[in-house]
């Protein structure tokens, strides 16, 4: 799908047609066909490679500059219906006219630009914009770990109860997401890092594509204290889960060994009446042999061994 609007004087949000797109436009491709990035690319002399490396789903983020066009791809999170989490690359490419983002599926980081909130960021402010976007996935990362967060304790709270393979996989699906977030989010900070020097640095090629005012270098400053606290909170959660994980494992082997503990002592305790009726079962002389009360007299000593051992296994904490 391809969306191309742009900021009007008055502060609203302009969907342009292709051969309508001006200075100052937004490009928008989301799981783009081949037909629009053709169209794209040739509508704003770009390679092609250049708009399909956002998409693909394994691209790490990073920042590149080619034939005067600006690359940054950076991870950010989404969440699929059945409220599992995971990662995607988006693309923010930036020619000295236009700004294009590219991404391989919807996500609610880009969605959240719209008419709706458009006085809330402006497509001709390229340098702003990109920040605005970047600032916005780092607190979808702290939106989702909260989310995280309450599915952690539900799943908590069930396995005090009980111990179910179910709950044990949700635990293993979150543990992949920590996964997924920290990584991005680690690599997120190297460019953004990157991102703050060159500005600093006030290199040309920087300068003739982003304009940054003190303004945009302060917010730049703001969105990587952001990514760092969103990736030191999903570190933290991480560990915690990781301990968790490691603790329930703990207390399933130490119920399996209490179990086996017991069904040893239960299996001692059934083998003394069955011993005893195996030596009076012998065809050979043996006491209370010609006794008419002889099979209760056995039976009682059966009884009283048996008693003896069970009281003898519940002492020791095996039942």
């Amino acid at each position: 799908m391809l969306e191309i609007t742009k900021t009007q004087e008055d502060g609203t949000l302009k969907t342009l047609d292709l051969n309508e797109a001006v200075s100052g436009s937004w490009f928008n491709l989301t799981n783009p066909t081949r037909e629009e990035i053709q169209q794209v690319s040739l509508v704003l002399g770009l390679d092609e490679s250049f708009l399909n490396n956002s998409l693909d789903a394994d691209e790490l983020s990073r920042m590149e500059f080619e034939d005067g066009n600006l690359l940054v791809i950076t991870n950010v999170p989404i969440m699929d219906e059945e409220g599992n989490f995971d990662t995607l690359p988006l693309g923010l490419i930036f020619t000295p006219e236009s700004m294009i983002t590219v991404c391989s599926r919807e996500n609610k980081i880009i969605n959240s630009f719209n008419e709706d909130t458009a006085k809330f960021f402006d497509t001709r402010k390229k340098a702003n914009f990109m920040l605005s976007i970047l600032f916005r996935a780092a607190k979808f990362y702290l939106r989702y770990l909260n989310i995280i967060n309450k599915q952690t304790e539900s799943i908590e709270d069930s396995l005090k109860k009980t111990t179910h393979n179910k709950a044990l996989f949700q635990l293993m699906e979150i543990q992949k997401s920590l996964v997924y977030f920290t990584t991005s989010l680690k690599d997120n900070q190297l460019v953004l890092q990157k991102l703050l020097r060159m500005v600093n640095a006030n290199t040309g090629n920087m300068q003739s594509i982003l304009k940054f005012t003190e303004d945009d270098i302060d917010m730049l400053e703001d969105v990587i204290i952001e990514n760092k606290q969103a990736s030191e909170m999903v570190e933290m959660h991480r560990t915690i889960l990781e301990s968790m994980m490691d603790c329930m494992a703990s207390i399933i082997n130490n119920n399996l060994n209490l179990v086996m503990k017991f069904l040893a002592a239960i299996t001692i305790i059934m083998s003394i009446p069955t011993m005893i009726g195996s030596f009076w079962g012998m065809n050979v002389p043996m006491p209370f042999g010609n006794n008419p009360f002889g099979f209760v007299i056995v039976i009682l000593m059966s009884i009283t061994a048996t008693c003896i051992a069970a009281v003898f296994f519940n002492r020791k904490g095996m039942m």
